[in-house]
């Protein structure tokens, strides 16, 4: 039996229209996309949000404002550091002139780049058993507005960051003119040194004169 012509029409696949599909899709993508986009008051949320962010930040580095750089030395074996702040530079030890009629604690002097200071040994000025090894090679130079000298050091062992919470005001065996000088020990015991007292104190000026 034949199908009816209405029928047969029925059965046949329209023909797409791409032109238009690709319009849709355009459309619809593009208001998408506009929907991600904020309106006036959501980017003045979103700007008030960011501030309020930036402004927290500076509460965040108390961590870091409750440390203290130094720069730690060995000495006859002993640890020590001296803050970062009060360190011009660290030098190897090089054509040390002694000095006659000065105090025992004044190992010499040396000229660097044509800056004539003194070097100080520390143990020395502490009134400390010399002990250890002797072939002291390095100067750390400490510096103030008004003055800077040399410390002799067996080896620098780097620069740290140690937090404030764990340096100790002093230990039972630190006594005297240690004590002093004294700004702190850290459970590794590694003594850490006042250098602005050092730096103030009229002592290390050498006033003696050769006769």
């Amino acid at each position: 039996m034949a199908l009816r012509p209405e029928k047969r029409s029925q059965g046949k696949k329209s023909a797409i229209d791409w032109p238009a599909l690709h319009l849709r899709i355009g459309q619809a993508r593009a208001a998408a996309e506009r929907g991600w986009a904020p309106d006036a008051e959501q980017a003045e949320r979103i700007l008030q949000a960011r501030a309020r962010a930036m402004a927290a930040e500076p509460h965040n580095t108390g961590a870091v404002a409750e440390q203290v750089e130094v720069v730690e030395f060995l000495l006859a074996h002993e640890k020590y550091a001296v803050e970062s702040r009060h360190v011009r530079e660290v030098l190897p030890l090089e054509n040390l002139t002694l000095l006659p009629c000065t105090p025992a604690f004044v190992s010499g002097i040396v000229n660097v780049r044509g800056e004539i200071f003194s070097v100080i040994d520390i143990r020395k000025f502490f009134d400390l058993p010399d002990h250890g090894l002797p072939d002291r090679h390095k100067i750390i130079v400490l510096r103030s507005e008004n003055l800077f000298f040399g410390i002799l050091a067996d080896a620098i062992t780097g620069v740290r960051q140690i937090p404030l919470s764990e340096i100790q005001p002093s230990l039972p065996t630190l006594t005297g003119i240690r004590e002093d000088y004294l700004k702190g020990v850290t459970p590794e015991r590694t003594v850490i040194l006042d250098a602005g007292k050092l730096l103030a104190d009229e002592r290390i000026i050498v006033r003696e004169e050769v006769r």
